[in-house]
């Protein structure tokens, strides 16, 4: 309990049991209107969609059916749709919307601050 504490006090938090902070990513203007960027952190890839002027997702990287990244995929504003073979996420809960996709991508938590995203990742 003690170090969770020590955490909280440094603006960081346990969820799920693993130690996560937030990540700078980008500026707000990195990422287009309706559309997604690729990051990646410590050996990881995600993407972060931007749904409308100060909207914004952030998912692991791959689509869970193959190894292709979402971000060079479409994305209409509500749902994310691998360039592979065309199945689809819901971009807000990251649930798996249908064949051939039945794995629901990881969502993270996405805050804008002075023009820059952040997004809450593990550490």
């Amino acid at each position: 309990m003690l170090i969770v504490k020590i955490y909280r006090h440094f603006g960081k938090t346990i969820k799920g049991g693993y130690l996560s902070d937030w990540i700078p990513i980008c500026p707000l203007a990195d990422i287009p209107l309706v559309g997604a960027k690729r990051f990646d952190h410590k050996g990881e890839s995600y993407a972060i969609f931007r749904q409308s002027e100060t909207a914004l997702f952030a998912t692991s990287g791959y689509c869970t059916h193959q190894r292709v990244h979402l971000a060079d995929g479409e994305f209409d504003g509500d749902i994310i749709t691998c360039p592979k073979h065309q199945g689809s996420f819901a971009v807000k809960s990251g649930c798996a919307l249908g064949a051939p996709v039945f794995k629901d991508l990881q969502t993270f938590a996405v805050k804008l601050e002075d023009g820059m995203v952040y997004v809450k990742l593990p550490l």
